[in-house]
């Protein structure tokens, strides 16, 4: 019975994929759909915080792996318990360091890097031997970090939303970038300078990886993944985000490739709105234990120290057809970007406040006929069909420590939307500016059996970290007893 109720509410939302999808399904073949989806949503926590890691720079083979921190090698419940472990960060504001009252200060080391961050929506098209990504990923100074994030890797139809992921096009384009990355113009491997796929995931169409130079690649620690679906019914993974949360050396990266509403009706731009603010609330990077002597890793996207949000963020243009044709005519970019549905809300202070895009010098980058330099609108006679160009293509960034160099769009004929591309300089503290020299020392009842720290990660169990929780529960309860002011404390950290 319920299976059949499934199907007529899956019939019943199916019309709101976008791109004109429709539901090809055999009639005999149609009962296994609800059990077909079922069994893909309930699978999706299991595998949402998986994603793959290059552990060899040897070779293309990637491994998938748990989403434990890279170089974390142990967990530590002190002796001591303090309420240091009970503060919490608000409004984007740094976490506090686990057992410390006033860390000291000390002189830190920085190091400048450079940062490729590209998006591209490839229009459901997977990559063909003919495909050269190095006139796109090696079109500026080499880089020592690349942040590439895709949208419609695959075609964004009922089988692909509702039924199991289909990792044959995400597989193609790693190989491609591994490729470009690591091999000169003359086809040889490049020796000099080599780079490590730091982790990779895919919601449906939605992709992105990361890639750091592979003598930094012991330098990354504390991986996360985050999926959130804001498809249909508001959680399908035809729209929404994957974010990637990193530490490199002592500076926390937070890299969120995003595929929002589409649509170009008055009001849809409210749409990507609530997209944006969906993301931002329900991203979250669940870490398994907290160590002594170092800031607690970030579990949101605003607590980073450096954030990079990119993809097809779908944001039109407020005009009419005729005046934008004319102003493309014209070339008359300024004209247009004043019609920029993304600025207009960001300057309303309804989305992305305090964040940051560079100038845009660049045509819209969307919607073109494939292998064509013209837009759809300029041939199509059709009003349903045409597309009005637009700027979906977007990347954006909050962090003190980024400075961009480089804002521009490729020039490929793969799909209908333009590829977009920027070169950032990251600053990055080699040095904890927070780390600790000793623990605190509030008094506390010890437990009989207090919690050695393991010299391995691969010995992690789930009984040990539900040891470290009673542990904390109990000293928790304690606290509790003593001061009224700590009841308010243990809820908010249970």
């Amino acid at each position: 019975m319920i299976f059949q109720f499934l199907l007529h509410i899956f019939g019943s939302v199916l019309s709101d994929l976008q791109g004109g999808v429709t539901m090809k399904i055999e009639s005999k073949k149609s009962k296994s759909w609800p059990k077909l989806a079922v069994k893909n949503w309930l699978s999706t926590k299991n595998s949402s915080e998986k994603f793959n890691s290059e552990y060899s720079v040897k070779g293309t083979s990637t491994e998938t792996r748990k989403s434990c921190s890279d170089q974390d090698s142990y967990i530590l419940v002190p002796d001591n318990f303090s309420e240091g472990w009970l503060k919490h960060s608000t409004n984007g504001m740094k976490r506090s360091v686990l057992g410390e009252k006033k860390p000291p200060s000390i002189i830190t080391n920085t190091l400048n890097l450079r940062m490729f961050v590209g998006t591209w929506n490839v229009g459901g098209k997977s990559p063909n031997k003919g495909l050269d990504l190095r006139n796109w990923l090696t079109s500026t100074s080499p880089a020592d970090i690349y942040v590439i994030g895709f949208q419609e890797i695959v075609p964004l139809n009922a089988g692909n939303v509702l039924g199991s992921e289909n990792s044959g096009p995400a597989t193609k384009w790693l190989a491609f970038i591994h490729q470009a990355l690591n091999t000169t113009n003359n086809e040889s491997p490049n020796q000099n300078q080599r780079f490590s796929l730091v982790a990779s995931k895919q919601m449906v169409g939605i992709f992105l990886c990361v890639w750091v130079r592979a003598d930094f690649r012991n330098h990354v620690s504390q991986l996360k993944v985050s999926r959130v679906g804001t498809g249909i019914m508001g959680y399908l993974g035809n729209k929404g985000s994957i974010s990637i949360s990193m530490r490199l050396f002592q500076t926390t990266f937070c890299f969120v490739c995003t595929h929002l509403a589409s649509g170009e009706k008055c009001g849809d731009e409210l749409r990507r709105n609530l997209d944006i603010s969906e993301i931002l609330k329900r991203t979250k990077f669940c870490h398994s234990y907290k160590s002594i002597g170092h800031s607690v890793p970030p579990e949101s996207i605003l607590e980073h120290d450096n954030i990079i949000w990119l993809g097809d963020l779908n944001y039109r243009l407020a005009a009419g057809y005729d005046d934008i044709h004319e102003l493309l005519k014209e070339n008359n970019l300024k004209a247009l970007l004043e019609k920029d549905q993304l600025r207009m809300e960001q300057k309303a202070g309804r989305i992305f406040d305090g964040w940051n895009e560079g100038s845009i010098c660049f045509a819209p980058t969307y919607k073109y006929l494939t292998n064509s330099d013209q837009y759809v609108a300029q041939t199509c006679k059709s009003k349903e069909k045409r597309r009005t160009p637009a700027w979906c293509d977007r990347i954006l960034w909050k962090g003190e420590g980024l400075n961009q160099k480089m804002y521009v769009r490729g020039e490929s004929k793969f799909s209908d939307h333009r590829p977009v591309y920027s070169l950032f300089t990251a600053q990055v503290e080699m040095t904890n500016k927070n780390l600790t020299r000793s623990v605190s020392t509030t008094n506390v009842s010890r437990s009989p059996c207090p919690l050695k720290p393991f010299t391995n990660s691969s010995s992690l169990s789930s009984t040990c970290c539900a040891a470290a929780k009673v542990q904390a529960e109990e000293q928790l309860m304690l606290l509790a007893t003593r001061t009224q002011s700590c009841i308010d404390s243990v809820s908010r950290f249970l």
